[in-house]
């Protein structure tokens, strides 16, 4: 069982409490009506399949019910960090538990 830390509330509980709501960090076009089909087809459903650290959106959707950010190791399993929806990403290198090397995923910047 997966334990997940909510920065809102400010308590670690099991996966249940919670939903997965995509990768996190993608950005919106600025004017979607200028965009092409394959433009759309990449911002809705083209996304990292990342191997280590990555970054995702989760919902407390059984609790206080707000979205907030977590790094995930896909490799382990194992939650990195959670923080609130609207901080700026945090520094890989900063985090414990990344092997050095480890390459930065969600690099999402179309």
């Amino acid at each position: 069982m997966l334990l997940i830390n909510c920065p809102y509330c400010n308590e670690t509980l099991p996966e249940a409490e919670f939903t997965y709501a995509g990768q996190a960090h993608v950005i919106r076009p600025a004017d979607p009506s200028s965009q092409t089909d394959e433009q759309w087809e990449e911002f809705l459903f083209i996304r990292e399949n990342a191997k280590g650290p990555h970054f995702e959106r989760w919902r407390h959707l059984h609790g206080c019910g707000r979205f907030f950010n977590a790094v995930r190791d896909t490799v382990s399993d194992r939650f990195l960090t959670t923080y609130r929806a609207g901080e700026p990403r945090p520094d890989l290198a900063s985090l414990p538990g990344i092997p050095a090397g480890s390459p930065v995923r969600s690099e999402v910047s179309k």
